[in-house]
């Protein structure tokens, strides 16, 4: 049961998550990520649009650079069309300017669909992808844990299943799961930090990610409450600071579950396809050896792993486009998450595979790990 935002609830004993190895709670979100019901519970921040506060948007000047008014010219009247003065926002906010790039073959179009949802930017898709993925370069990681006095892989896993439990209880994004796991990683690879306050380090992380990722996002005193009230408010946002101040406020990381929904799209893969990869892909999370990977190539390993164990082929051509990966740039990666996946379960994390394995997410945690000679003979392929 997701917790009340604003107050500490008084839900039954077994709902709080005391501790980083509790056991994960029955999943209570669908496979399509079904949010929390219009009805704000009670203390509840008010909902916004992804850009500007609906209710003040016929307040916002939006002026484009380099555009002066016309002295003694009325300016027009703005539209009332919600969509329209998003998408002027947007385009008069991105920090870059959007060129497109080459024609794409009529054969690895798959934008071309989406050409009346202007929130789906048919025109940019691919440009935007392949920014994303650039951008990648900025915050590759290597393997910060030998600089970590107190802590180890094992502590990080651990905290990464009670992060797998706090995303369900709260219902939140898939997204928000994986940009608090990023910022916690690229927090921990230039801060020492004790092994006590580790929990500190991925809660804040998970209310910073929340608040860039929700529409609704869980407030201070909820946080606190996960954590058993083990810490004061006081420390939590002293160390939001410390987090926004040591990534230098840009926490816009790219995260491999946006590239795994894009590159699903290419190949049509249907729900339980794509479910498999995602579960693959939040597996992921727990390895250490996979944290100096870029998020790209993560997330088209997951996908090729998942098209392969349902007999779906390989990697396609139209995947090598809009990836930039061929099926030898996924080898190490593949053969790095088969390991992780073929290695004995530790009882201690269970949380990603309780939650794959409830029938919303079509119990895709249950199903046999495809035979390496099978994966070997698509990755040669």
């Amino acid at each position: 049961m997701p917790f009340p935002r604003g107050r500490k609830p008084t839900a039954a004993a077994g709902s709080k998550i005391p501790k980083l190895n509790a056991t994960a709670s029955e999943n209570q979100e669908d496979a399509t990520q079904v949010k929390r019901s219009s009805s704000p519970p009670r203390g509840a921040p008010k909902k916004r649009t992804a850009f500007i506060d609906i209710t003040n948007a016929h307040k916002v000047q939006i002026s484009f650079p380099g555009k002066k008014k016309e002295p003694g010219k009325k300016t027009a009247k703005k539209t009332s069309s919600t969509s329209a003065r998003c998408e002027k926002l947007f385009l008069s906010c991105v920090s870059f300017s959007f060129h497109p790039s080459m024609q794409i073959p009529k054969e690895f179009d798959i934008d071309s669909e989406n050409s009346e949802d202007c929130y789906m930017c048919p025109e940019y898709a691919k440009d935007i992808f392949d920014y994303l993925k650039n951008r990648e370069e900025k915050f590759v990681l290597c393997n910060y844990m030998p600089t970590q006095p107190s802590l180890n892989s094992e502590m990080r896993a651990i905290l990464i299943d009670w992060l797998v439990e706090v995303q369900e209880n709260f219902e939140l994004y898939h997204e928000t799961l994986y940009l608090a796991v990023k910022m916690t990683d690229h927090y921990l690879a230039k801060t020492p930090v004790h092994r006590e306050m580790l929990q500190l380090v991925g809660s804040t992380a998970m209310l910073v990610a929340s608040k860039f990722e929700e529409h609704s996002p869980p407030c201070v005193d909820d946080f606190l409450y996960i954590c058993d009230d083990a810490y004061k408010r006081e420390e939590l946002i002293s160390m939001e600071e410390s987090i926004l101040q040591t990534l230098s406020f840009d926490i816009n990381i790219p995260i491999p579950y946006r590239f795994l929904r894009r590159y699903a799209k290419c190949v049509s893969a249907s729900m339980d396809t794509l479910t498999l990869a995602r579960y693959y892909c939040e597996m992921s999370l727990m390895e250490m050896d996979l944290v100096p990977e870029r998020g790209s190539l993560v997330a088209a390993a997951c996908l090729l792993m998942a098209l392969v164990t349902k007999d779906l082929g390989g990697w396609s051509p139209i995947l090598q486009f809009h990836s930039g990966y061929q099926a030898s740039d996924l080898a190490p990666v593949v053969r790095r998450i088969y390991s992780m996946l073929s290695a004995p379960p530790d009882d201690k994390l269970r949380a990603i595979k309780n939650k794959y394995s409830h029938k919303v997410f079509f119990e895709v945690a249950s199903l046999p790990l495809l035979s390496i000679d099978i994966l070997e003979k698509a990755l040669s392929s």
